[in-house]
């Protein structure tokens, strides 16, 4: 187990090299010029030259890049020239409202959408079974986008329940965005679950098991399941990166004060060294949170480590 630790984990350093190197890359070949920006219209020539010597800009890719890594490890992420402060500052007072959204988010898709898709696959062909199939179906093909106006307009404006903007109103304000995250996270977990239990509700071994006499309860829940979890452990490792990275769309919707409205305003603002950033954190939640799905995986199906 130790070996395939350490083994992932020398994979995910790589994996991590390859992210900053792009996230370097993307911003220098979007075009444009960070010097003149910061300059403004009515610079001159020396200005912005002067700038791009202060920071580095006038010096080659290589050693631009490695100046950029030695910063990362100081923690120094640049400074954002939309909001006036250091990035890191500006990450470390929005991420935890993202982090929040996507926990809670991804706590209400487990507990709705597992053991939907467990009975669903237990009961091939049932009401049940249509119900879980019709919910996944709507889940997945409606647009976050459109889910939010609707719940929006259901129950901010003509109902008056919750509100529609912003973290101010506390629990009820998690309530539309979860739902509108939620609801198509649990579409999909709710489908690699039931189809998980269809497969291995036909193994041999589970025929085995119910031959011994233990209860279909047991058999679909301790043994079946457990078969079937991996798929489920991956999508949602996946899903959870996906919401830390930053959801644009929902957060600029209900005015939710995390990564994704930061990026969208980076983008606009042409926030070079912000977009950077947002960039290479994105790319590097998700290569941590492969490897811990990895782990997890390796833990609860050992046969993967022996891979």
């Amino acid at each position: 187990m130790v070996k395939y630790i350490f083994k992932r984990l020398g994979q995910t350093v790589i994996v991590l090299f390859f992210v900053s190197v792009i996230a370097f890359l993307l911003i220098r070949l979007a075009g444009g010029n960070p010097a003149l920006l910061l300059a403004g219209d009515g610079a001159t020539d020396a200005e912005i030259a002067e700038i791009e010597r202060s920071l580095g800009l006038d010096q080659p890719l290589v050693v631009q890049y490695f100046k950029y890594i030695g910063n990362i490890l100081r923690g120094d992420l640049g400074r954002s020239t939309s909001y006036g402060m250091p990035v890191a500052n500006l990450i470390l007072s929005r991420f935890p409202n993202t982090l929040k959204l996507a926990s809670v988010t991804v706590l209400f898709g487990c507990i709705l959408a597992i053991p939907l898709g467990i009975i669903a696959g237990s009961h091939q062909g049932t009401v049940i079974d249509f119900f879980a199939t019709l919910f996944a179906l709507l889940g997945q093909s409606m647009a976050n986008m459109w889910k939010a106006v609707v719940f929006i307009y259901i129950f901010s404006v003509w109902l008056g329940w919750l509100p529609s903007i912003g973290m101010e109103g506390g629990i009820k304000s998690y309530v539309l965005p979860v739902m509108t995250l939620g609801w198509q996270m649990s579409a999909q977990v709710t489908r690699i679950s039931r189809s998980g239990m269809i497969d291995t509700l036909h193994e041999d071994f589970i025929t085995a098991t119910y031959a011994k006499g233990i209860h279909p309860l047991v058999v679909r829940w301790k043994y079946a399941f457990k078969n079937a979890v991996c798929p489920v452990i991956t999508l949602v490792g996946m899903r959870f990166g996906t919401m830390l990275a930053g959801t644009i769309i929902v957060e600029a919707i209900f005015s939710w004060p995390g990564l994704g409205q930061l990026l969208n305003t980076a983008v606009n603002q042409r926030d070079y060294a912000l977009v950077q950033a947002l960039l290479l954190l994105s790319g590097a939640m998700f290569a941590i949170i492969n490897f811990a799905v990895d782990i997890i995986n390796s833990l609860v199906d050992p046969r993967i480590k022996l891979r």
